[in-house]
C-alpha cells in the first residue's frame, strides 16, 4: 500500500484571497492560475495497519505538531478516519512556505498519492475538490496549464473545484520569471493573512466586488492568447490583493523592499518595450509574466534588484500525476 505522486506549484494571476466558508476551505473569490513546470513536489505515501501513528518527513526533516496534524487531517479526508496510519515523505524542488505556493503542490501531490495508496480511483474533479480542502490553491495544481477555481457556496464542500482553461501545450511561449528574495518561511501563513484581512480590512469588501470582473477579463485574454491583456489584469489583481492586506489592522505585510523594487524594474522594462507584467503572491518574491523570447532580459533585470538572490523561469506545467503504485 504505497504510492508516489508529483505535482507542480501554481501561481495565481487572478488572486485567491479570502474564504466564504473556512470549515470547508471554500474560496470567496474566483481565481485563475498558471501551473509552473520545474517547481515540483514529490510525495510518497505508505499505509500500514501495524503502525500506530502517522509520520511526516519533508525535505529529509521530520515534522511534528501543526504540519503533521494538517497532513493527518487530510489523509482522513481522502481515505476516511478508519484508514491505516501513514508515513508521508515529501520533497520540494523550490523553497517551502516562502510565498511560492508550496502548499498547493504539496496537498495536490498528497491527495493523488494517498488516494492511490488507498486503492481509490478518483477523477480529476474529485481530486481537485479534496485537494482544495487541504489547501485552497492545491485544487488548481491538480491540473496543468492555466486553471480556474470557482467560488464556493457555504456549507457545500463540493461546490468549488478547478477546471482547465488552457493546456500547457496551447500557450507554450508563456513564461513566469520569479525573483527569489528569501528561502525562509514567511512570518504570516496565507490562511492566517487572508482571514485577518477579511475580518479587519476596510478594503476587503471592494476586493470581493472587483474579483469577478478581473476573472472575466483574464479568461477572455487567455482565450485570445493576449499576453498584454492577461498581464494587465494580473498586475492589477496582485496589487489589489496586497492593498487589502496592507489595510488590515494590524497590517499584513508580505512585500519587502526587493518586492517593490522588482515591480519598478518590471514596469521599467515594459516602458522600454519589453512585454512584462508584475505579480506577487502572499510572499516577498516579485514575479514577471512574459513571453519566452524575453526571459533572459526579464531575469537579468530582476537579478539586478538589490535583495533578489536568484531568479527562476517557468513554462506552463502539467497537472499532478501518479508516478508509482505498489502493494
Amino acid at each position: 500500500m504505497r504510492a508516489l505522486a508529483e505535482a507542480r506549484t501554481n501561481i495565481a494571476l487572478v488572486k485567491y484571497w479570502g474564504k466564504c466558508d473556512p470549515q470547508w476551505n471554500l474560496p470567496a473569490v474566483p481565481s485563475l492560475s498558471l501551473t509552473l513546470d520545474g517547481l515540483t513536489t514529490r510525495t510518497e505515501v505508505w499505509l500500514d495497519r501495524q503502525w500506530t501513528a502517522d509520520s511526516l518527513i519533508v525535505n529529509d526533516v521530520a515534522l511534528h505538531g501543526a504540519p503533521l496534524e494538517r497532513a493527518s487531517r487530510h489523509l482522513d479526508r481522502v481515505l476516511g478516519p478508519t484508514r491505516p496510519r501513514a508515513r508521508v515523505t515529501s520533497w520540494n524542488s523550490f523553497p517551502t512556505a516562502s510565498g511560492l505556493a508550496s502548499s498547493a503542490s504539496a496537498f495536490a501531490a498528497l491527495t493523488v498519492a494517498a488516494a492511490a495508496a488507498g486503492g481509490l480511483h478518483l477523477d480529476a474533479e474529485r481530486l481537485s475538490i479534496l485537494a482544495r480542502q487541504g489547501s485552497g490553491s492545491a485544487a488548481r495544481s491538480i491540473l496543468g496549464g492555466i486553471v480556474v477555481l470557482g467560488v464556493g457556496t457555504p456549507g457545500q464542500p463540493d461546490s468549488a473545484r478547478a477546471t482547465q482553461l488552457c493546456a500547457p501545450e496551447d500557450w507554450p511561449a508563456l513564461r513566469l520569471v520569479l525573483g527569489i528574495v528569501s528561502e525562509e518561511p514567511k512570518d504570516t501563513p496565507s490562511t492566517d493573512g487572508m482571514n485577518h484581512t477579511a475580518m479587519t480590512s476596510p478594503y476587503y469588501g471592494p476586493w470581493l466586488a472587483a474579483a469577478p470582473g478581473d476573472l472575466r477579463q483574464a479568461v477572455e485574454a487567455v482565450k485570445k492568447r493576449d499576453l498584454e491583456a492577461l498581464g494587465t489584469v494580473a498586475e492589477r489583481s496582485a496589487l489589489r490583493m496586497h492593498a487589502s492586506a496592507l489595510a488590515a489592522d494590524p497590517a499584513v505585510v508580505y512585500l519587502r523592499g526587493a518586492t517593490v523594487e522588482g515591480l519598478h524594474a518590471i514596469r521599467a522594462l515594459r516602458a522600454a518595450g519589453v512585454p512584462a507584467w508584475f505579480t506577487c503572491d502572499a510572499g516577498p518574491h516579485p514575479k514577471a509574466l512574459t513571453d519566452a523570447r524575453y526571459v533572459a532580459q526579464v531575469a537579468a533585470a530582476l537579478a539586478r534588484v538589490d535583495g533578489v538572490r536568484r531568479t527562476l523561469s517557468a513554462a506552463p506545467g502539467a497537472g499532478a500525476r501518479l508516478l508509482e503504485e505498489a502493494p
